[in-house]
């Protein structure tokens, strides 16, 4: 009956057909180039887990039937009230079943597509039984080259480590000709520098036997010039010797029986002090041309103008300071400062120095110094004295009294105000030689006491002939 019937065969021949689309479109295996088949995942039982999920979200809100009467139309009415009451509660919930739902779908249709394109990829792979075949004829060929291959490394191996065996023991040899070769160059150098140093050391002891030849030679030449001059004092000393005038300029100490030129270098200091203190005068004398240095001494600052192409010459009464400045290259006369400056013209000079002098005059005298300079002075002339500072007490205790041809300390002011008589201007007083240089311990005094009672031990007063 049932193959008699057309509509039903037709009915039949519909369901295979979508049966069919339906096991291509979900089918569990690929073939892949007609090699073996390619099992795909089932995604059956996540659509029958949909279904379900489908049919219990639906049933969601609704209610059960029951059967006809009055009593189950009230409960049915009942139900139906708290079912629409209770919406407001269970609509979060029904959103989230639907959107769980949803992607379910979503997640089953990619499923789906990805069997698909893994379907058509594997139609579209060649047969890959050539393949097969070439992998075995690759995987013999890589076998035969690995063994080969195998045998290269072993031999390559082998004549590395020759080779590294010939390069080390060429390193050894060449390692031991270096070492040698430095040892003979150490060893040479030594000798050398024995050889050197033994030179050095002869040399040395050649020059210093002869400095000392010469040291022995200049002391006796020294000693045989003191005895000379012992000599020739003691034939003075012999003589009768005329009274000092009273009105000579002449420092006490020229006819005092003591050596004045060892008393200078002991108690002044050397000469390269002396010219260091000087150098302050230098710039109030740049550019004079006729410079002359009253009670010269040995000539410190004669010789310090003379150095800086200033000319200069030195006037001093001891006879045997000239004749030191003359051997030293310097100008210089045996002279009374006063008679020198009464026979010197008028503006004579430009020029004029005096330093370490004054304390040794009278004290009458030395206003008539000044009066005397200002008048050899030319306009604009420069007079400059430097004498001990009283100001300080530590002179007196110190070099003042020393020299017993010291008359009487100057204060500045004084000096000062004789400037100002003779007619001087621009007058500068300046201070130096601070006493805690010579006398460390006046340090420890408060600094107003230093300032005012132990400052300065030397000052100077410098003025211009203004016409």
């Amino acid at each position: 009956m049932a193959a008699s019937d057309p509509r039903l065969a037709e009915l039949m021949a519909l369901l295979d057909g979508i049966r069919d689309k339906v096991r291509e479109r979900h089918a569990l295996e690929a073939q892949v180039g007609g090699g073996a088949p390619l099992t795909l995942p089932d995604l059956l039982p996540i659509v029958h887990a949909r279904d379900a999920v489908l049919g219990k979200a639906s049933a969601i809100g609704r209610v059960n039937p029951r059967p006809g009467g009055v009593v189950n139309g009230l409960i049915q009415s009942v139900k139906r009230l708290l079912s629409r009451s209770l919406g407001w509660f269970v609509r979060d919930q029904v959103e989230f079943n639907r959107a769980a739902i949803a992607g379910l779908e979503a997640v089953l249709a990619a499923l789906e597509e990805t069997n698909r394109a893994i379907r058509e990829v594997a139609g579209r792979i060649p047969n890959v039984a050539p393949l097969e075949r070439d992998t075995a004829d690759l995987q013999a060929h890589w076998i035969a080259w690995r063994s080969e291959w195998e045998r290269k490394l072993a031999a390559n191996e082998m004549q590395f480590v020759r080779g590294l065996a010939d390069l080390q023991g060429a390193f050894h040899h060449r390692a031991t000709l270096i070492e040698s070769h430095s040892r003979e160059l150490v060893a040479s150098q030594h000798r050398d520098f024995e050889g050197a140093l033994e030179r050095a050391n002869q040399d040395l002891q050649t020059r210093f036997w002869t400095e000392l030849e010469r040291i022995r030679v200049e002391y006796e030449s020294i000693i045989h010039h003191e005895l000379r001059v012992v000599r020739q004092r003691a034939g003075l000393l012999g003589a009768e010797t005329p009274a000092p005038s009273t009105a000579s300029s002449a420092p006490a100490s020229y006819t005092e029986a003591f050596d004045t030129w060892k008393f200078a270098d002991k108690f002044r200091g050397p000469e390269a002090y002396v010219r260091k203190n000087h150098e302050f005068y230098l710039p109030h004398f740049a550019g004079r041309r006729n410079v002359v240095d009253l009670g010269c001494g040995r000539g410190e600052f004669v010789a310090l103008l003379k150095e800086h192409g200033i000319s200069a010459r030195g006037v001093e009464y001891s006879d045997e300071l000239v004749a030191y400045c003359k051997r030293q290259g310097l100008e210089a006369e045996r002279a009374d400062l006063f008679a020198f400056l009464a026979n010197a013209p008028d503006r004579a000079f430009d020029g004029i120095f005096c330093a370490q002098v004054v304390e040794h005059l009278e004290p009458a005298r030395v206003p008539e110094l000044i009066r005397l300079a200002h008048a050899k002075l030319t306009p604009d002339g420069v007079l400059a004295i430097e004498t001990p500072n009283p100001e300080c007490l530590a002179i007196f205790a110190t070099h003042f009294y020393l020299d017993p041809t010291h008359t009487r300390p100057i204060p500045p002011a004084l000096l000062a105000f004789y400037f100002e008589e003779a007619g001087f201007g621009l007058l500068e007083t300046r201070r130096f030689a601070p006493a805690t240089d010579a006398t460390p311990v006046l340090a420890e005094l408060p600094a107003g006491v230093q300032q005012a009672l132990f400052g300065a031990q030397d000052y100077a007063v410098i003025g211009k002939r203004l016409v």
